[in-house]
């Protein structure tokens, strides 16, 4: 009997313990940061992100927004070295987000898809114009801006919910600050000056817009 409660024992302590490592894998349990270094994490997201909507994100895409037709060409050319020199990755393995900016005649905005893509045409110099879209809602969806600013790490974060809600929240902040301040139903035909992100995902050519700041010509 006492063989077989020592044996009950060491195997609860090897359940406890394998538990334990499991706890660390993202998707099956929530990964938390270990020691005291989970004490500098922001308080929650959404404080985060109002606090650093207009004091850094804003500005560090407007400072750091390389022409979106230089990089479409980089792209087109070899993604890889593209990524390299105008992307960030948020981790290994990751898409690349890009920031960009540039000026195009709007052409469409298709308010029956959720995204609410705005077909804009940029013009290349001896070619064929640039088409992109630029998602204006309900639906924003995506990690380009968290990703392409580069100064938002999951390391700052206590666990890898509240590192995508980061992403959610500065979603809804294009919603509220960009989107809503534009009249979508007479942008068609008018000349647009815009800042965001984007990610170059496998298997999708087409550029959609996460916008920052976008500015329609009266």
């Amino acid at each position: 009997m006492l063989t077989l409660r020592r044996c009950a024992a060491v195997a609860g302590l090897v359940l406890a313990l394998a538990l334990a490592a499991c706890a660390k894998v993202p998707g099956i349990y929530v990964y938390e940061r270990d020691g005291a270094a989970a004490t500098a994490a922001p308080a929650d997201a959404k404080s985060y992100v109002a606090d650093a909507w207009s004091a850094r994100i804003v500005p560090t895409v407007h400072e750091k927004a390389v022409d979106i037709v230089t990089v479409a060409a980089a792209l087109e050319q070899d993604p890889a070295a593209a990524g390299k020199q105008y992307g960030h990755q948020a981790g290994s393995g990751s898409p690349y987000a890009f920031m960009v900016m540039g000026t195009g005649t709007v052409t469409k905005v298709d308010t029956s898809v959720p995204t609410g893509p705005m077909t804009v045409e940029v013009a290349r110099p001896g070619g064929k114009p640039l088409t992109l879209t630029i998602a204006t809602g309900p639906v924003i969806a995506g990690t380009a801006v968290r990703d392409g600013v580069g100064f938002i790490a999951f390391g700052d974060f206590t666990n890898q919910i509240e590192y995508a809600e980061v992403a959610n929240e500065i979603n809804s902040k294009v919603k509220t600050e960009v989107i809503a301040k534009l009249d979508l139903a007479a942008v068609t035909g008018k000349e647009v000056t815009f800042y965001g992100a984007f990610a170059a995902l496998p298997g999708a050519p087409s550029i959609l817009l996460v916008p920052t700041e976008l500015a329609v010509a009266s």
